[in-house]
């Protein structure tokens, strides 16, 4: 093989098997094989389907003989426990929904094995997607690649360690408290949380139960390269059957380069504490930004109130969590939520005008790197230590606050390790509709500081 299927990018991947380098069943078994060799450890992937993905992989080669070039034909990749796979039960952590089978493959990943796509199998996840650990009474914990003591974070954890150990080479996860950029951030990976809507939902719940997606919540791929990143989003984003848009065309991005990029640097909250080591991350990038011709500011007037977003962020996020509470819970009142509704549009508008000035800001996407595994079943109980100090675990929500309140896409963007050997991270935040502007600027970014890798 010219390639490592373990290191390559989906998109050197499909190019390799059209050109017959390999094949799509030896990517597949590949991918097995390397799951055989490390999942006892890490446990990523934990619903396989060998027999559907070798009967894929199969029909791909043959589609490959005929001339199909579809973009990622024969390309071995794995999903989020959460999404609907056919003949399997989506049970997201609960132990009672064992019995469930989904019917067919969710929207988000049709689009993607419409694109030749072979699904391997589904990856890890907290009770609930309710953690930034990867732990449930079903299929048990994941640990981080790099350390399995630490976590490889939450809710997509499988997601970010199956990418990082080389079993899939693509990765459909979700976001709505940084489900998305904190896995990919712990694990060294690339992760693109996108502008709210643009992904439809369908097939994206537990058990199969069918309703209209939340409110902040979003679909996106984690890969091994922005470049996978913009694939994919490319493929999965676009309306539905019940959308009234017919079309989806995102505006091309910002910046071709840091050249000239308005960049705002924060790296500081003031409602959760940072790492130093964190923030030393954050201000490498600034500096390697603006050595290759960046713009960079580190404050800003228009940046709303951030202790104020994340009151309100926890309050959507408390309400989004009730939905399908046992009857006579309390819940937001209806004229509360509708005040909610409106601080949140205050909000977007308030970045609105911010992106007016810079293209992206660059941001902490949490405040620690990979923490230690905790055995404390309730997150709001567990501390970080943060620069020798204990500080509180749910705090954390603020970096990730950050872009799901507003709706905003975000790109978490690996920035090489610490001394330690995990790996580092920033999220590169744009403007309504700018996700292909995160992904590109991301993809900058990390040339200039190159991830980490196993």
């Amino acid at each position: 093989m010219t390639l490592d299927p373990a290191r390559a990018s989906a998109i050197d991947l499909a190019t390799a098997v059209r050109r017959r380098e390999f094949s799509a069943v030896e990517l597949v078994e590949h991918a097995f094989a390397r799951a055989d060799a490390a999942d006892a450890q890490v446990g990523a992937l934990v619903v396989r389907d060998p027999d559907r993905a070798l009967a894929d992989a199969r029909a791909a080669d043959e589609a490959i003989a005929r001339g199909d070039e579809r973009p990622l034909l024969g390309v071995p990749i794995s999903v989020k426990e959460s999404f609907d796979l056919r003949g399997h039960p989506t049970t997201w952590g609960f132990a009672d929904l064992t019995g469930h089978r989904a019917e067919r493959d969710a929207l988000a990943v049709r689009r993607l094995t419409d694109a030749g796509a072979v699904v391997i199998g589904k990856t890890n996840v907290p009770v609930a997607l309710n953690d930034w650990q990867s732990d449930n009474p079903i299929y048990g914990r994941t640990r981080n690649p790099y350390d399995l003591s630490r976590s490889p974070g939450g809710s997509s954890g499988g997601s970010a360690a199956a990418l990082a150990l080389g079993y899939s080479a693509l990765e459909l996860g979700s976001d709505i408290g940084g489900s998305v950029r904190v896995p990919a951030a712990f694990c060294g990976v690339f992760g693109h949380k996108p502008t709210w809507g643009l992904i439809p939902a369908e097939g994206h719940s537990p058990g199969g139960w069918d309703g209209v997606g939340p409110p902040l919540a979003s679909i996106g791929p984690l890969a091994r390269t922005a470049g996978d990143l913009a694939l994919a989003l490319g493929l999965i984003a676009g309306p539905d059957d019940f959308s009234p848009a017919t079309t989806l065309a995102l505006p091309p991005s910002r910046v071709e380069s840091l050249v000239g990029c308005r960049m705002l640097v924060l790296d500081e909250h003031p409602s959760a504490a940072t790492d130093s080591v964190v923030r030393r991350g954050v201000d490498d990038v600034a500096t390697a930004a603006e050595r290759a011709g960046a713009l960079i500011a580190r404050s800003s007037p228009l940046v709303p109130d951030l202790a104020a977003v994340l009151e309100d962020y926890r309050t959507m996020l408390a309400a989004v969590g009730s939905r399908r509470a046992p009857a006579g819970t309390p819940s937001l009142p209806v004229r509360d939520w509708f005040e909610l509704v409106d601080r949140q549009l205050h909000v977007r508008r308030r970045w609105a005008a911010l992106f007016e000035e810079f293209d992206v800001v660059v941001a902490p996407t949490f405040g620690t790197v990979a923490f230690p595994l905790s055995d404390e079943p309730v997150p709001d109980r567990r501390t970080l230590v943060i620069d020798g100090r204990d500080e509180p675990f749910e705090p954390q929500l603020a970096w990730p606050s950050l872009a799901t309140f507003a709706n905003l896409p975000a790109t978490a963007a690996p920035i090489g390790m610490t001394a330690d050997g995990l790996p580092m991270s920033v999220q590169v935040i744009g403007p309504h509709l700018g996700d292909l502007t995160t992904i590109a600027v991301a993809a900058a970014v990390a040339r200039e500081i190159p991830p980490p890798a196993l």
